[in-house]
């Protein structure tokens, strides 16, 4: 295990005093996991040459999203000795190397500290770290690709504690490795490593001390937990590769579960709530609508999909706006949702020109546009609605790098903040800004 911390990082550490901040994109999907950036003073259209690039810095493997917290960009890479990386989605591939955590000054790009450890993969698309770190309360959490929990302090990258989910836990690495972000409430880090009773498992974030766990499926699956209220109650909803859940996120009583079982384990996407409905996809081509009670009870299903009903993602998470769900589906189609009857109220492959097998784009709500990462390493400004798609502008900020179905793409969200969208691929990581002249610092 190596810590780096440079010298110049330190010199900030200790001269820099802190900028006020806007909103910060801490976690998977944005400060409240719900794919919608509340920045204003942003571009309308793109300059000619495209928004401008602030800085760029050298990274390695990984499908890892950055978060962005208190001045700071984390991101997880990995830097291969030995091996390979390939696109064999039915088999496993072993490579040798180290994942690293590593922290950047948000405004200039400069290194302020790196974590590593020795890490071997044997995993379907080994190329590296799945998660997005999580940062609360000045500490990092991150997960391996093969389950190593770090929890790091965000102003050094000195180590607080680590665990080994395979090892805690006597499970196998599923064959995609471990994908399903952390989660954050409180004083309580909820991880997802399987096994018997173990499905979803929360710990103590200052110790990682185990408080409770829960839940047995065949398939842990891939999505991460999300937080929910309805009725006046916070609910902690679990997708695993056979239902989904909801659990008193305290202490993992099991409220309900309704079955739903998508092909090969993959319960990928984050389960999206849209009022009173709560909707969840998977491969292949299997989605649910669920109607919410007030109380506890369980839903009733409202709509199960079909190949013509409903939305089914592989790679991104559906964005919720105006009581509509808005997404990338299995293939790179772009879908706007009824999520009370499963509807698709319209459908588009502007996004991607083409329909590829796992075609991937991700996308978050901000104003005046909607802003769109696509596969190819290209960003989009479009406005979305129940009456369709309009782009706006479209500029190629970075190459696609990862092998992915046949083709090079980039299969990492980006992060949102300081009006600044953080993009990578397996050669850098990049700040592109998205100030409007007006705005622009």
């Amino acid at each position: 295990m190596k810590f780096h911390l440079p010298a110049f990082g330190l010199s900030l550490l200790l001269c820099s005093a802190p900028a006020l901040q806007a909103e910060d994109w801490p976690q998977w999907l944005g400060p409240k996991s719900d794919g919608v950036w509340r920045e204003t003073g942003l571009l309308k259209v793109f300059p000619d040459k495209g928004p401008p690039v602030k800085w760029k810095v050298p990274a390695g493997w990984g499908f890892s999203g950055p978060a962005v917290s208190d001045g700071k960009v984390v991101l997880m890479d990995y830097v291969i000795r030995e091996g390979k990386p390939d696109a064999n989605p039915g088999g496993r591939t072993a490579i040798k190397g180290d994942e690293r955590v590593r922290c950047f000054d948000a405004a200039t790009g400069q290194e302020l500290w790196s974590h590593s450890y020795d890490a071997p993969l044997n995993l379907s698309f080994p190329a590296g770290p799945r998660c997005t770190p999580c940062v609360s309360d000045g500490m990092v959490y991150s997960i391996g690709a093969e389950g190593h929990v770090s929890c790091l302090s965000l102003a050094d990258g000195k180590p607080v504690w680590d665990l080994d989910l395979k090892k805690t836990y006597n499970v196998e690495s599923p064959i995609w490795g471990f994908a399903s972000h952390p989660v954050v409430r409180g004083n309580l880090l909820y991880l997802r490593p399987g096994g018997p009773g173990s499905a979803v498992v929360a710990v103590e974030k200052k110790t990682g001390k185990e408080v409770w766990r829960a839940l047995t499926a065949k398939e842990v699956g891939y999505a991460p937990p999300v937080l929910m209220e309805h009725g006046g109650k916070e609910q902690l909803i679990v997708a695993h590769g056979e239902a989904i859940n909801s659990l008193d996120p305290e202490t993992g009583k099991v409220h309900w579960t309704v079955p739903f079982v998508p092909s090969y384990g993959m319960a990928i996407m984050t389960p999206r709530v849209v009022g009173d409905y709560l909707v969840m996809g998977g491969i292949v081509k299997k989605s649910i609508g669920l109607k919410l009670k007030a109380d506890l009870s369980t839903p009733d299903i409202a709509w199960e999909g079909t190949p013509k009903l409903g939305i089914s993602p592989k790679n991104s998470t559906p964005v919720a706006d105006d009581g509509l769900l808005f997404g990338c589906d299995a293939d790179g189609e772009l879908r706007c949702l009824d999520p009370a009857t499963g509807e698709r109220l319209w459908t588009t492959d502007d996004v991607l020109g083409s329909t590829p097998n796992s075609g991937t784009f991700f996308m978050v709500k901000a104003s005046p546009h909607w802003v769109i990462f696509n596969e190819l390493g290209e960003l989009i400004l479009a406005d979305l609605d129940r009456k369709g798609y309009k782009e706006t502008a479209r500029a190629m900020l970075m190459d696609p790098t990862s092998p992915g179905m046949g083709r090079k793409v980039i299969w990492s969200h980006p992060a949102f903040a300081d009006k600044c969208v953080f993009a990578r691929n397996d050669k850098q990581l990049i700040c592109v800004s998205l100030a409007a002249p007006e705005s622009a610092p």
